[in-house]
């Protein structure tokens, strides 16, 4: 994996402090598009486990994954007992065990393309399906958005997680649902959106950067000094826009 990918750990604790959580609307989504119930899910790079809680909550027995041994650490401090846990990046995962559902977290894009949809369709039942979920968190206020990059743009062009394909944000299906569509393994390839809008301070937000991966690249000088100049220009109360982009698919048969 990538430096960039594993850049998490050390900011383990703030992730699950300032990263949102997920909203049972995504979870009743993924659900309705199973049309059976769903008893076993791997994860793929579950982080701290928000999107872990969400599922086993709801009585999914998860297998949740994840390659860092901090953001493991951070998860298994409150998850439910039926959810085991398993340190290890996607591409080093044992294959032999079928799961109803794997499903990633905005965690997708840091898998290796090599092999990725054989690996996941190997850990599927038959005809069992794949989920992704994720999406950039947008300053709602276009006048605030702007003076941020401005203030942002010394230290750094964009914060964004550019597409792993190259497909474009305005193109009508997005990745991974563009890769998915072109693989033989799956089939009934769709796009779904979860809006959702929050509402966070100023220090909040800053906090919601310092676990954002463009920034942890940066060093530590230079990323304070991005953190202090955005917030020269934040007003005290932020509006948020982080809807939630959904792929899902199913595996074909055979």
């Amino acid at each position: 994996m990538s430096a960039r990918a594993l850049s998490f750990g050390a900011i383990a604790e703030a992730y699950e402090r300032f990263r949102p959580e997920y909203p049972k609307e995504l979870f009743d989504l993924v659900m309705t598009y199973a049309g059976q119930p769903v008893r076993t899910a791997l994860e793929i790079g579950a982080g701290t486990g928000k999107a872990t809680r969400l599922f086993a909550d709801h009585g999914v027995a998860v297998t949740a994954t994840e390659p860092d041994a901090a953001m493991l650490a951070e998860l298994n401090k409150a998850v439910p007992a039926n959810v085991a846990t398993v340190r290890a990046a996607f591409e080093d995962l044992r294959l032999g065990e079928t799961y109803g559902l794997v499903y990633a977290a905005a965690a997708l894009h840091w898998t290796r393309p090599e092999g990725r949809w054989s690996r996941v369709a190997a850990l599927l039942e038959p005809e069992g399906m794949f989920a992704s979920f994720g999406g950039q968190v947008q300053l709602a206020d276009p006048a605030v958005a702007e003076s941020v990059r401005t203030a942002r743009a010394p230290f750094l062009e964009s914060d964004e997680v550019p597409s792993p394909d190259g497909t474009a944000s305005d193109e009508e299906m997005q990745w991974p649902g563009t890769e998915l569509q072109r693989s033989p393994l799956f089939l009934d390839v769709q796009q779904a959106v979860v809006k959702r809008r929050l509402t966070m301070n100023a220090p909040d937000y800053i906090g919601y950067l310092s676990t954002v991966s463009a920034y942890l690249q940066l060093p530590q000088s230079r990323r304070q000094q991005a953190y202090d100049a955005i917030t020269r220009v934040l007003p005290e109360t932020i509006e948020i826009a982080a809807d939630i982009i959904v792929h899902l698919a199913r595996r074909r048969s055979g």
